[in-house]
C-alpha cells in the first residue's frame, strides 16, 4: 500500500479482484474500492467476502461486473487512483483504455508480467522500448516499483511478475490518435529507418523524409530512438501534397 501511494481521500479502481485480497488490503486506507469484474460468478462472492471478513467495511465497496476493455463509465466518485493486479495478457490495453477513459486517474500501481513490467518503464533507446513504452508515457511519467517472485502466487505461474507505478502529467501537444498511429507504424518495422518504416503512413518513402524533417527528426532514426513527445510532433507535420 505505501508503494500505492494512497492517501484516505482516494477512490480506488481494481480490476480483476477475484477472491478479494487486495480489495480486503485496500478497503480500510481509501475512501472506496470500485471493483470490476469479469466473472459472474467471483463479482457476487466479492461482497461476501468483505462482509465476512470485514463487515465494517462493506460501504466502502462497489463490485461492477464488466469487461475492463469495454466498460464506458465507473459508477460513484470519479476513482483517482488504478491499483491492480491486471490479467497478465490483457495488461497493456486495459492500463491504456482506462487511463484515456477516466482522466481522473492520477496514480497507478499495477502488477504484470515482468517482461511487460520492463516494455512500459523502458526508456527511449533501450533494447525493451517499443509500443508500450510510448504509449504509456503519453500519460504520464512511468517506473519500475518492484519485482515480485512467482513463489508467492498459488497456484504458482510458469512467470516472473513485476510492478509498475504510472504518475499521471499533461501528454505533449498534439492529438492521440494520431500520435498513436505513427508510434504504431514506426515499430511495425523497427529495423528500418523512420523514413522506410513510415512510408505507407506518408504515402511514400520520400513523403516522410519530408515530414520526418518538418518535425526535426532524422529520417535515419528508427523508432526506439524517439521519445513521445517526438512522436507527438511528427503527427502534428502537415502532410506532404502531390
Amino acid at each position: 500500500m505505501r508503494t500505492a501511494d494512497l492517501v484516505p481521500e482516494d477512490v480506488v479502481l481494481e480490476v480483476g479482484p477475484g477472491l478479494g485480497s487486495l480489495t480486503l488490503g485496500l478497503l480500510p486506507v481509501v475512501d472506496r474500492v470500485v471493483a470490476v469484474e469479469i466473472d459472474p460468478r467471483l463479482a457476487a462472492l466479492l461482497p461476501e467476502t468483505v462482509a465476512a471478513r470485514r463487515p465494517d467495511l462493506t460501504g466502502r465497496l462497489t463490485v461492477v461486473e464488466a469487461d475492463a476493455l469495454r466498460i464506458r463509465e465507473i459508477p460513484g466518485p470519479p476513482p483517482t487512483a488504478l491499483v491492480a493486479n491486471l490479467p497478465y495478457n490483457i495488461a497493456v490495453p486495459v492500463l491504456l483504455t482506462l487511463l484515456e477513459l477516466l482522466p481522473t486517474l492520477d496514480r497507478a500501481l499495477v502488477l504484470v508480467q515482468a517482461e511487460v513490467a520492463e516494455r512500459l518503464a523502458a526508456a527511449p533507446g533501450s533494447p525493451a522500448y517499443g509500443v508500450p513504452s510510448v504509449k504509456a508515457a503519453w500519460y504520464g511519467e512511468v517506473r519500475r516499483a518492484g519485482a515480485v517472485g512467482r513463489t508467492v502466487f498459488w497456484p504458482q505461474p510458469n512467470v516472473d511478475s513485476g510492478l509498475v507505478a504510472l504518475v499521471r502529467r499533461p501528454p505533449p501537444p498534439g492529438d492521440r490518435r494520431a500520435t498513436f498511429d505513427v508510434i504504431d507504424a514506426a515499430f511495425a518495422s523497427r529495423r528500418k529507418s523512420l523514413r522506410a518504416g513510415l512510408a505507407r503512413w506518408a504515402g511514400s518513402p520520400a513523403a516522410a523524409e519530408a515530414r520526418l524533417r518538418a518535425a526535426g527528426i532524422d529520417p535515419a532514426a528508427r523508432g526506439e530512438q524517439l521519445t513521445v513527445t517526438d512522436f507527438a510532433r511528427l503527427a502534428a507535420t502537415e502532410p506532404v501534397g502531390p
